[in-house]
């Protein structure tokens, strides 16, 4: 499943300064039970939310994660690595666990949306796979929701192929945020999409008319669709109407749609629509496409564009933001950060790292959704469930294995994500985030953080602590974080 890669090399799927990182801990017997979380700082396009996807290239990743002899080689060129580290690699396999919030669910920024727990070298060498796999599809999934949302309950047809970075990809994610369909034919067979298209312009060009580019269509399809813009829409709307006629009558073939893809896509749109309704053609659907995102679709539709669907390629198809919206695009900025690991006394050392912004939250958390979107609480996986409320990170791998139920079908998944995106708040679809969706950290969890905060302020890195110490803050209110085996 999944985009044909020129060579498949899993255990290559890093950035070099993995393997040298792991190779420095190997050197220092450092390789104790580390968690880290996978989590976005910010939503895209100005938005609220991410919808999540990804997580099952991701998961087929971690389960193919593993070193052949021929890239052990490699890795022997390009590096000094001892014989031992080497032989290391050639046996590792994931053997750790890894919770995730399932594709389709809706979440917002800092909410890890996958945690993993493994020895330090399974963790780490896992990195860049996971955020490749999470940060594209996610961000991929969110543009296709918004400019579902933005469409007003009109179809979306994705047609980003040409251009998309990784079209098997976008296909797929565009699909779960909710578009109807795929003009990429192979995603198509590949994931079981409605596959939809009309006709391009050097089909007309082809014929010395229009008028006879679009009997040769009608003569070729029972139902077929019409590309108005080649010369001059407003003249061809009444060719395609006498075109319809006539080939209604002859062979029973139907027009279904016309497609305007250039130019005064309202004017146009709106004129389309009363010649239509003038010849009796009322079911014809207009479809609306060329360089739309979900700003462009929304003004059309506020100024009274008479457009039955929509066609988006280009800026699903690269998660493109908006110059004139003054929102960024292209990128979802997913951070993979330690969390909390474990020394080989087994004592705990929960991080955290301090740079303003990019600071980060130690120790093992869980994230929970209260009410229908009331609000999210981040916090210790010790403390109790609120009431009320329903946990986001699912277990997806436990002892290096697969869940079973983990990877439902797409079909499922893209349910999952309509359903969710139903019953999140209108104001929260906003394009431009005017209110932000209330995530929380509790207390304790808060608490940690000012503590690590300042301990390394005052000493460097917190010195690690006994069980005993740990049942000692329990009982002092303070919230002790575990090893691995304790949860």
């Amino acid at each position: 499943m999944g985009q044909p890669r020129v060579g498949h090399h899993p255990g290559l799927m890093t950035d070099l300064y993995h393997p040298d990182a792991a190779y420095v801990s190997w050197r220092a017997g450092k390789n104790g039970p580390t968690t880290f979380d996978l989590y976005t700082r910010t939503a895209p396009f100005g938005g609220v939310y991410l919808l999540v996807a990804g997580l099952e290239m991701a998961l087929d990743f971690v389960q193919a994660f593993r070193y052949t002899d021929e890239e052990l080689k490699y890795l022997a060129t390009i590096r000094d690595y001892e014989p031992g580290f080497l032989a290391e690699l050639s046996r590792l396999r994931f053997s750790g666990e890894i919770l995730a919030m399932p594709e389709g669910t809706i979440a917002f920024p800092n909410e890890p949306l996958l945690r993993v727990t493994a020895p330090f070298r399974e963790a780490l060498l896992l990195e860049s796979g996971l955020l490749q796999a999470l940060n594209l599809a996610t961000l991929i999934a969110t543009k296709a929701a918004r400019v579902v949302w933005a469409a007003q309950g009109r179809r979306v047809a994705e047609f980003g192929f040409r251009r998309a970075q990784e079209p098997y990809t976008v296909a797929r994610s565009a699909y779960i945020g909710g578009c109807w369909s795929t003009s990429f034919v192979a995603a198509a067979y590949e994931f079981r999409i409605p596959a939809t298209g009309t006709i391009p312009h050097a089909l007309v060009q082809l014929f010395e008319t229009e008028q006879q580019a679009f009997e040769a269509v009608a003569q070729s399809f029972n139902r077929y669709t019409l590309l108005l813009d080649t010369y001059e829409p407003r003249r061809a709307i009444h060719t395609a109407v006498e075109v319809a006629r006539k080939y209604k009558d002859h062979l029973g073939h139907t027009l279904v749609g016309v497609r305007l893809d250039s130019g005064d896509l309202l004017g146009d749109s709106q004129y389309v629509r009363q010649v239509l309704r003038e010849a009796g053609l009322d079911d014809v659907k207009v479809l609306g496409s060329g360089d739309l995102d979900e700003f462009k679709i929304a003004h059309l539709l506020a100024e009274g564009a008479q457009i039955d669907s929509f066609g988006v390629g280009t800026t699903i198809g690269v998660g493109a933001g908006s110059v004139e919206a003054g929102v960024e695009g292209g990128a979802l900025g997913g951070v993979y950060k330690e969390v909390l690991h474990v020394d080989e006394r087994g004592l705990e050392h929960p991080t955290v790292k301090v740079a303003a912004e990019k600071s980060t939250w130690p120790g093992k958390k869980e994230v929970y959704r209260v009410g229908g979107f009331e609000q999210d609480v981040i916090q210790l996986a010790s403390e109790p469930k609120p009431p009320n409320s329903q946990r986001l990170l699912k277990p997806v791998m436990l002892n290096g294995e697969l869940v079973p139920g983990a990877l439902p079908p797409l079909s499922e998944i893209r349910e999952l994500a309509e359903h969710n995106l139903k019953q999140l708040p209108e104001r929260y679809h906003a394009l431009i985030a005017r209110d932000p969706y209330p995530v929380r950290f509790s207390p304790r969890l808060r608490a940690l953080r000012d503590r690590l905060v300042a301990e390394q302020e005052r000493e460097g890195p917190p010195a690690p602590r006994s069980r005993t110490e740990r049942d000692a803050e329990r009982g002092n209110g303070r919230e002790p974080t575990r090893v691995m085996s304790d949860e």
